[in-house]
């Protein structure tokens, strides 16, 4: 059987992209691999938001190309794939600048892989079109022994590009406009998916909460009628989505989170910058306070809430004044983890073509400063769980003999002592002590659970 390795970058999308596109091609004969050097084809799965994402894949394209080499010295074929964001963006360059690599395809067109291959038997393609077909209506179901494979949690697309147009993005030129899947679908595949014994699932998208699809009554169905359907399929106990904007929180969706115990307390908002000025300039069209005054609505409903967001310092013409807005912004929500990074322009977006960039040790010291204060918040978060019983979701044995691990509600990773469980089940567990990154806890017997 033919071998193919995947190697994904970014975000969940390609996490989910790159398992889809591995079971297009189990059709084809291929089998999955961990170890690049045993692959008759090798994927990257791009990403294109981060500094130099191009350059990246350049870079381990030259690995690859001496991997290719070294197997043809040994009568093996290998074909080099370039998919996802950067393929989209880049697209016959890719050739020009990697002889190595066969096939470029964008994040639209995967479900073209098994075409595209034999297309590469006799010439190197280039698929970027933004297809009229759906392409989930052409990819082929995983296994149940495959889906069980990749463990009690799932990642669900249920949406695809963005037309918010922050200044910064590539996002909405890579993905495209906004595209939500239907109701009817979505909810296959989220049955299929307990059936094999999926137990939470993460609905995902390049703006998630724009979710717009068509209900099997014909009427066009939000995230939170959508979230309260599938809070009814039989095995799911978990619910979780990203990532979001937050001018698509609305009403409906703010209420399940009061409502559906399943829909976890955990929710990734990205508001980028505290700074009016500096969010107007990215195009957000928020300001600070009505982030502000939005967590405390959402909150209301559910006062467990966690939050996570997204932040970029140093944007073009950000000041210490703006950056200190940022920092008071912080402080004043909270925030148990999140993703903080350096502006780095992104060619073609507006926000690369300003004129006031930040000089790069300004923003280094600022990254610092913030990060310093979210690692602050996290940890306190942690230690604030011990002496709490937390509901776990097991997802494999410990490192240790005799241990479990899973997730609490808030994605923590949990370890604790015991034989008597198995994968899927959700225990409750009282917390005794936090790491660095992970709670230990001790398992809680019915009858024995103290409340928080």
């Amino acid at each position: 059987m033919k071998k193919v390795f995947v190697k994904s970058y970014g975000c969940q999308m390609n996490v989910y992209d790159a398992e889809r596109m591995a079971d297009v091609l189990a059709t084809e004969g291929y089998s999955e691999t961990a170890a690049m050097e045993d692959a008759d084809l090798v994927i990257l799965n791009t990403c294109h938001i981060r500094e130099k994402a191009a350059e990246k894949v350049y870079s381990e394209l030259g690995r690859v190309r001496e991997l290719k080499q070294e197997r043809a010295h040994q009568g093996q074929d290998t074909k080099v794939i370039v998919a996802g964001c950067v393929a989209q963006a880049e697209g016959r360059e890719i050739l020009h600048r990697a002889s190595v690599v066969d096939v470029v395809v964008g994040p639209q067109s995967y479900h073209h892989l098994p075409e595209l291959l034999r297309k590469a038997q006799t010439e190197r393609v280039v698929d970027t079109e933004f297809p009229i077909e759906d392409k989930f209506d052409h990819l082929p179901q995983p296994s149940r022994q495959k889906t069980l494979s990749r463990g009690v949690s799932a990642f669900l697309t249920i949406q695809e590009g963005c037309d918010k147009f922050c200044t910064f993005c590539v996002v909405p030129y890579t993905r495209g406009a906004e595209v939500s899947r239907p109701v009817a679908k979505i909810l296959d595949e989220a049955m299929r998916l307990a059936d094999a014994g999926v137990r939470e699932l993460t609905l995902i998208g390049q703006n998630v909460n724009a979710y717009h699809g068509e209900g099997p009554d014909g009427l066009v169905w939000s995230l939170g009628r959508l979230l309260r359907r599938l809070a009814e399929v039989p095995g799911i106990v978990r619910l979780r989505y990203t990532t979001s904007h937050p001018r698509d929180m609305d009403e409906e969706l703010i209420a399940a989170h009061g409502d559906l115990p399943a829909l976890m307390p955990y929710l990734h908002l990205p508001v980028q910058s505290g700074s009016d000025r500096i969010l107007d300039a990215m195009n957000r069209r928020h300001t600070g306070d009505e982030y502000r005054r939005l967590i405390e609505r959402i909150r209301a409903v559910r006062p467990n809430l966690a939050l996570s967001s997204d932040f970029i310092v140093g944007f073009p013409g950000e000041t210490e004044a703006d950056f200190e807005d940022t920092m008071r912004l912080v402080a004043d929500v909270g925030f148990t983890s999140s993703f903080s990074f350096k502006y780095s322009p992104r060619p073609g977006t507006p926000a690369a073509d300003i004129a006031e960039q930040v000089p790069e040790a300004v923003k280094a010291e600022r990254l610092a400063r913030l990060q310093n204060l979210l690692e602050t918040q996290r940890q306190a978060f942690n230690h604030g769980t011990v002496g709490q019983t937390l509901d776990v979701l097991l997802e494999k044995p410990g490192r240790h003999p005799g241990q479990m691990a899973g997730k609490s509600p808030y994605l923590q990773p949990v370890h604790f002592e015991s034989d008597a469980h198995r994968i899927g089940e959700v225990v409750t567990v009282r917390i005794v002590r936090a790491g660095s990154n992970s709670l230990f806890g001790e398992w809680v017997k019915a009858g024995d659970r103290v409340a928080a």
